[in-house]
């Protein structure tokens, strides 16, 4: 009589907990345990995946080069603006020669021509403007492609950020779906530990069987403070990438990719939106330009000058007094023949050109073996989380069967244990799954250049 009130009490007992266990949904790993009541349109867009990149490369420190990069090319195109001033500058020069030109004849008279002093004196006035310069104009259009490029480069460089934010991201949500799985298992091992020990108490069961899920429950929560630590570790990561602080209360969102990925995979071979691609275009518009350039180097430049002194003698050389002087004119400036360095720039232009083709090409064929590996992993993570679902139900069948016969005493505290495990293991490798899902579309999307909204 004592066995059948015994086990009357406990079917009563679990059966609200078998009730409720039954009628809670799967957890989404997607979405972090304390966020199952709240539906995800309130989820902040602050902690969504594409948000938290941005911010992680907005502060990067290297993000300043941007606005330092256009104030040096501002600074160098003023530079060369200012070639086509005027140019003034102050000369003074004083010497003493150890001979001088003599017209060695006597005038009637005994009149001798003078001799110029040894020394001499002149403080001159010089200036000079650029009539023609055909090199300024393509020199200014390869400081522009220089800032494009340079600016290029330093996005590719900033790029993989986006990568190690994706990286933390989802180690916090691997961490959230372990979490949230062990809690319900717990839960529910807590609930048959108060039966067992209600049997144990009226002498229907042995004190091993209270013992076991006891052990059981501490073990789970040995699991439950290592997930704990590692979803801090990883939101401490993603906490110093992007600059924000996070706490146990956080919760991180990830929207559904598949779309978005499904649409990539029809355009992969000629998607071209990594930031590298923009460089590798930028650095052959900046070859062009300093083709351009070196081209007009060759060409004639036409000046102006003029100067204005006062020295011994001035402009006449046998005067030996001081005088003021002037004088102006055009100057043409040529070198038809260079000993083919221009033709061997030019060559050295077309060999970078094929430098930074090869390099491109390289560029492609690494992110079309990553591609590759990207989708032969979303193809099995697809097939893994369809087979998930169906395994965790026979699992939970399993163990609704096996907790009906562990409250009427049919089977042991380990049976029970033993099947709970089971489920719990098929629950997280779902939830695994479903993250590395997420995780792997990331990946792909990431790796092609397209951001995760």
């Amino acid at each position: 009589m004592t066995y059948r009130l015994v086990a009357l009490i406990a079917i009563c007992l679990s059966a609200p907990v078998a009730r409720a266990r039954s009628q809670v949904p799967a957890p989404d790993p997607l979405r972090p345990p304390v966020a199952d009541s709240l539906p995800r349109a309130v989820m902040p867009d602050s902690l969504r995946l594409g948000t938290l990149q941005d911010t992680a490369v907005m502060r990067d420190p290297r993000g300043r080069e941007l606005a330092l990069l256009m104030a040096q090319s501002r600074l160098r195109q003023q530079n060369l603006a200012a070639e086509r001033r005027p140019t003034l500058a102050l000369e003074g020069q004083a010497q003493y020669q150890s001979d001088v030109a003599r017209i060695p004849i006597t005038l009637p008279g005994g009149i001798s021509v003078p001799t110029p002093p040894h020394d001499t004196y002149d403080a001159h006035l010089a200036a000079g403007q650029t009539l023609y310069d055909p090199g300024i104009a393509p020199r200014r259009a390869v400081e522009d492609a220089q800032l494009a490029e340079s600016q290029a480069r330093l996005r590719a460089e900033l790029y993989p950020l986006r990568q190690n934010v994706s990286d933390a991201f989802f180690a916090t949500l691997q961490a959230q779906s372990q979490i949230a799985e062990l809690a319900l298992t717990i839960t529910d091992l807590e609930a048959q530990h108060r039966v067992a020990a209600a049997r144990v108490r009226e002498g229907a069961a042995l004190p091993s069987e209270e013992k076991a899920l006891r052990a059981e429950i501490l073990r789970r929560r040995q699991s439950l403070a290592e997930a704990g630590a590692s979803r801090r570790a990883a939101l401490a990561i993603l906490a110093d990438l992007t600059g924000k602080s996070y706490d146990s209360t956080t919760i991180l969102g990830s929207t559904d990719l598949s779309a978005t990925v499904a649409r990539a995979r029809d355009l992969l071979s000629v998607l071209r939106s990594r930031p590298e691609y923009e460089q590798f275009a930028r650095s052959r518009a900046l070859l062009d330009q300093q083709e351009r350039a070196r081209k007009a180097q060759d060409l004639p430049r036409v000046s102006a000058f003029g100067r204005a002194g006062y020295g011994r003698p001035g402009l006449n050389p046998l005067s030996t007094k001081f005088d003021t002087y002037w004088l102006t004119g055009v100057q043409l400036q040529w070198s038809p023949w260079t000993w083919g360095t221009g033709s061997r720039d030019r060559e050295i232009l077309a060999l970078q050109r094929q430098i930074v083709s090869a390099e491109e090409q390289q560029f492609t064929d690494n992110l079309r073996r990553g591609t590759e590996q990207d989708l032969a992993t979303i193809d099995r993570l697809e097939t893994s989380v369809r087979d998930d679902d169906e395994i965790v139900a026979l699992r939970e069948s399993i163990l609704s069967e096996t907790r009906a016969r562990f409250n009427e005493g049919v089977v042991t505290s380990a049976d029970y244990v033993d099947r709970q495990t089971d489920v719990l293991s098929a629950r997280t490798a779902r939830a695994l799954h479903r993250v590395e899902l997420a995780q792997a579309r990331a990946r792909f999307l990431n790796t092609l250049g397209i951001e995760a909204r």
